[in-house]
């Protein structure tokens, strides 16, 4: 079975550092990015198949990405993060497109878990359209 890659977008570059090593130390590939913008071109050159990304960043917020990143690449599982949550950006991200709304600060292992079955659910559904 194809190993999970996981790419981090959040503007907290000490977020990122630390979350990385976390992944990295569990046997995961993870990409980082410190914009929506960033993130796209990455996405353009790297296989990825979970995105992990806040909400609230300068520039091309977490919702714009998002949109973006769906509209690009269907396939990408998005998992919305977010320190400062609220219905009205839950209702637009899982409307837009997100697998799933997390709130900030969360444990590494429950955000995996989510990744996990994001990445899970990716993996049935381009099953599926292989059989079809």
């Amino acid at each position: 079975m194809e190993k999970m890659k996981i790419m981090l977008v959040d503007d907290e570059e000490r977020f990122l550092a630390t979350t990385k090593k976390l992944l990295l130390k569990r046997g995961y590939e993870a990409l980082t990015a410190t914009s929506g913008t960033e993130a796209l071109e990455k996405l353009k050159s790297h296989l990825v198949h979970v995105v992990i990304l806040d909400v609230k960043m300068p520039g091309m917020d977490g919702t714009a990405t998002l949109r973006e990143i769906k509209k690009l690449f269907p396939h990408i599982e998005v998992i919305v993060l977010t320190g400062r949550a609220t219905v009205e950006s839950a209702v637009e991200c899982l409307e837009a497109g997100a697998t799933d709304y997390v709130m900030k600060p969360c444990d590494i292992d429950d955000l995996l878990k989510t990744a996990e079955e994001a990445f899970e659910k990716r993996q049935r559904l381009k099953e599926n359209s292989r059989q079809e």
